[in-house]
């Protein structure tokens, strides 16, 4: 059983950063999770083709096994040979679902860092976000071919094409619809997070979430506001909020309870994380969100300002230009 479980290793120093993304460049497309509908698929990867870019993918990608694309060998070998091959300079994932967990003990992280490349997804895939980022392999929260690619207006552009091709770029509240400071003061350091129920998920295991020093990343979909209570709960109490340097939300869509409530989200956000003595924003929409997903990277350098009136989260170069 692996020496991490309960307790909070220390940071690994600065990620491996892989090589920007070029139009021209390929794209292997992964399904590491669940199983996904044949013409979302196509349309994705037209998408990705319009952009300049040539999309690979094995067959087997359309197995089915229950709910999953095929067996974890077949999905956590797909993954390592899209890491292999040379001519993949990113590996992006088909969508979400449910599964990574299963790919965990088959994957080999040392041949994946000998080869560092972008690495892009959200949802059950923060599984492999924050794996690969707790050994150095810097990675990316933002858009997946099924879930948003395949969609008009679905992918910030902006966003995406900046953080893969190595500029700067800053979200916010200013153009970002929801977007707030919850509790103010600044930070620079490195973004980690992705899906909260997938980052309570990891505690316990041998690939329990490293939290500490980072600004710390959440969003979710769907989950009703005392289940981000609990979950919240869990990472406090399991000392996963300690030493921090900043918080930030996301969109955290359909995250109410059904019928109605008398209080926010916000409200119930606070109630767990308002006496760390960090800034905390909200409504940044990167993952499941209503409109366009941005780009964040994991493991990445930002700046976090929550002002009063405002609040912004600048994202520093985080590929190789």
């Amino acid at each position: 059983m692996s020496e991490d479980i309960h307790r909070d290793a220390e940071p690994v120093g600065v990620p491996a950063r892989p090589n920007a993304l070029r139009p021209g460049d390929t794209i292997g497309i992964v399904a590491p999770a669940s199983a996904f509908d044949r013409a979302a698929f196509e349309a994705g990867c037209a998408r990705l083709r319009a952009l300049g870019y040539v999309p690979f993918f094995n067959d087997s990608i359309f197995e089915k096994d229950i709910y999953f694309a095929g067996s974890a060998e077949r999905r956590a070998r797909e993954i390592m040979e899209m890491f292999a091959r040379p001519e993949v300079k990113a590996i992006f994932c088909a969508r979400g679902g449910y599964g990574c967990n299963y790919l965990l003990e088959h994957l080999d992280i040392s041949i994946i860092l000998r080869s560092p490349k972008i690495f892009a997804g959200y949802s059950d895939v923060t599984t492999l976000l924050t794996w690969f980022s707790d050994h150095g392999l810097m990675t990316f929260h933002g858009p997946m071919v099924v879930s948003d690619f395949s969609q008009a207006d679905s992918v910030d552009l902006a966003s995406w094409s900046a953080a893969l091709r190595g500029e700067l770029f800053e979200v916010e509240s200013a153009s970002t619809v929801g977007m707030k400071t919850l509790v103010e003061g600044s930070a620079s350091g490195q973004l980690y997070g992705g899906c909260l129920s997938m980052i309570a998920a990891s505690l316990g295991t041998p690939y329990e979430v490293r939290t500490r020093g980072k600004i710390l990343f959440f969003e979710d979909v769907g989950a009703k506001p005392y289940q981000i209570d609990r979950m919240l709960m869990q990472l406090k109490l399991a000392g996963k909020l300690d030493g921090l340097r900043g918080l930030v939300f996301g969109e955290m869509k359909e995250c109410v309870q059904p019928g109605g409530q008398d209080y926010t989200l916000e409200e119930v956000i606070l109630r767990v994380v308002g006496q760390l003595g960090v800034p905390v924003i909200y409504g940044v929409p990167s993952g499941h969100v209503t409109g366009k997903n941005v780009t964040l990277p994991i493991g990445g350098e930002v700046t976090l300002d929550a002002r009063r009136d405002g609040a912004s989260l600048r994202v520093d170069v985080a590929v190789n230009p």
